[in-house]
């Protein structure tokens, strides 16, 4: 980083009174896991609060889940980079998760079945088998998917506090928040992160709403839009038009993934529908939560805009214009826009409201690893270890493997957060290192569950389509060719995230269905014979 970049990384509001602030919250938040750690027996006490949570705390604790720092942080981004087009992006996530609100669309019928993770459900459909390699590549995707969510959390720290964001300060802040999740996660279990969440889903509240408005009174709401008319033409505004960093190939796939996997697949999001006490309640969880949905994308998204807006108009921002967007050609590397939001906050707000706000984003963060570890770790023991054991391990070692397994996986997101260099969007990131698991299991459930000739090898086969995602991640494409510098010093992608995900969800469908046909499960036959002969 040069040195102009150190300087305007340094200029924040951000004081003594905001540390302590923040360190009150995170010592709260320790306390809660070691108090509730008496009350966990079992692993459906651990990892399912004991299916006890009801419709409003199912709302709570499902919104500081699924609003973390990291989706604040690539939204935001998405936000700076694309403009108000980035919006359709959060009316996918609202509309797919009233539409499971409405229809019990996979959750429901889970729920029923009283499983504790979505593998289970395979053991259950299909068998043993299908279940172990269902946990493996939920594992291994989920696990991949937040390999960069602690150093982007912690990207966010070091830019609202200002400090630099070269040489330690970034590793240091990368250790301490994880080990404080690390801490009261493996003590509580599910109860600590529900307390925590609802704790974190108040201060998110506020903090949400005080920067939105804070950012809207500074810049002007009128001035917010000109702005982006003039930077970015329709494309800022219209995510189908041309010239437009979407397109209708990205719509779509944001319809699979912001929308029914974000609500109805991904695990963390089902961990708490398996958690409620009632299907009735999941539904009204899900429909009241279609609101949190739109708006942990929406708001974000809105204040990278607004950073935007503050680094290309704002005297107070010249500074940073340069960093952000240097002058073609003149051989200066641009500073990572994921700083972009961190920067601005620290500026624009006040001293004690930084504070506050450096508290709800840290809350944002813990919400989202401690779910994220918690769900992962006891799939590897629920799903992997346990059947591969027989079954016999006591209660009391499931739940010591899986807090032995939360460490490991701490370990793993700091080595990775350290060392993976991608080129991709955090989003991206995320959606490619998701769909390992998602394209394979979004068709797995959804023929399972509503499709009667569905049969193990067909499952088989739609599970191991997911690895045709590892083709979407930047190293390996840069490694087959798919991406690579052209002759003018461009980044190309020839096989866009979104096309190959559209592209291996619809081989999947392709392969479990033909597979199934092909060997249908010996039961389905028994059953097509008794049929006949009535």
């Amino acid at each position: 980083m040069t040195e102009a970049a150190k300087v305007a990384f340094s200029q924040t509001n951000f004081g003594t009174v905001d540390w302590v602030i923040v360190g009150v919250y995170l010592l709260i938040s320790v306390a809660i896991g070691f108090y509730v750690k008496r009350y966990v027996s079992d692993m459906a006490t651990y990892i399912g609060a004991g299916r006890k949570v009801g419709t409003w705390l199912g709302v709570a604790t499902m919104t500081g889940t699924e609003l973390g720092l990291i989706t604040v942080m690539y939204m935001a981004q998405k936000g700076f980079s694309a403009g108000f087009a980035a919006f359709h992006m959060a009316l996918i996530a609202g509309v797919a998760t009233l539409f499971v609100g409405l229809t019990g669309f996979i959750v429901v019928p889970l729920r029923k079945l009283e499983v504790l993770t979505i593998p289970e459900y395979y053991e259950k459909r299909f068998s043993r088998g299908i279940r172990v390699l269902g946990g493996v590549m939920l594992a291994f995707a989920g696990i991949l998917n937040m390999g960069l969510f602690l150093k982007v959390g912690s990207m966010f720290i070091v830019g609202i506090t200002g400090m630099s964001s070269e040489g330690e300060a970034l590793k240091i802040v990368m250790v301490v928040l994880l080990l404080l999740v690390l801490v009261y996660t493996t003590m509580g279990g599910m109860i600590s992160v529900i307390l925590t969440d609802y704790i974190q889903f108040v201060v998110l509240a506020f903090g949400l709403l005080v920067a939105t408005g804070i950012a809207i009174l500074s810049l002007g709401w009128d001035h917010i839009f000109v702005t982006i008319g003039e930077q970015m033409g329709e494309g800022g505004f219209n995510p189908a038009a041309e010239g437009s960093a979407f397109g209708w190939e990205y719509i779509l796939w944001m319809i699979v993934t912001a929308g029914l996997v974000g609500s109805a697949v991904w695990p963390t999001a089902v961990a708490r529908a398996l958690a409620m006490e009632s299907t009735q309640a999941l539904k009204r969880q899900y429909m009241w939560s279609s609101v949190s949905f739109t708006v942990r994308f929406m708001l974000p998204m809105f204040w990278g805009i607004c950073a935007y807006v503050y680094v290309m108009t704002s005297p107070e921002g010249a500074d940073l214009k340069a960093l952000f967007f240097p002058p073609v050609g003149s051989g200066i590397e641009p500073v990572d826009n994921l700083y972009a939001l961190p920067v601005f906050m620290g500026r624009l707000l006040p001293p004690i409201m930084v504070g506050l706000i450096a508290a709800a984003m840290i809350a944002a963060f813990m919400s989202t690893h401690d779910s994220y570890f918690l769900c992962w770790s006891s799939v590897i023991t629920q799903d992997i270890i346990a059947p591969l054991r027989g079954g016999d391990l006591s209660a009391e070692a499931r739940v010591k493997i899986t807090r032995i397994v939360i460490v490991l996986i701490g370990g793993y997101v700091l080595y990775w957060g350290m060392f993976y260099k991608g080129g991709e969007d955090i989003w991206d990131y995320m959606a490619v290192s998701g769909g390992i698991f998602f394209t394979g299991a979004f068709v797995v459930l959804v023929l399972g569950i509503y499709w009667k000739g569905a049969s193990t090898f067909g499952a088989l086969l739609g599970l191991l389509s997911g690895f045709l995602m590892l083709f979407g991640l930047a190293p390996i494409q840069q490694a087959v060719g798919l991406r690579y510098v052209n002759k003018a010093g461009e980044m190309v992608e020839s096989l866009s995230s979104a096309k190959l995900g559209l592209l291996v969800i619809a081989f999947a469908f392709a392969a479990m269905i033909v597979g199934s046909l092909i060997v249908p499960d010996r039961e389905s036959k028994e059953n097509e014979k008794e049929g006949s002969k009535s």
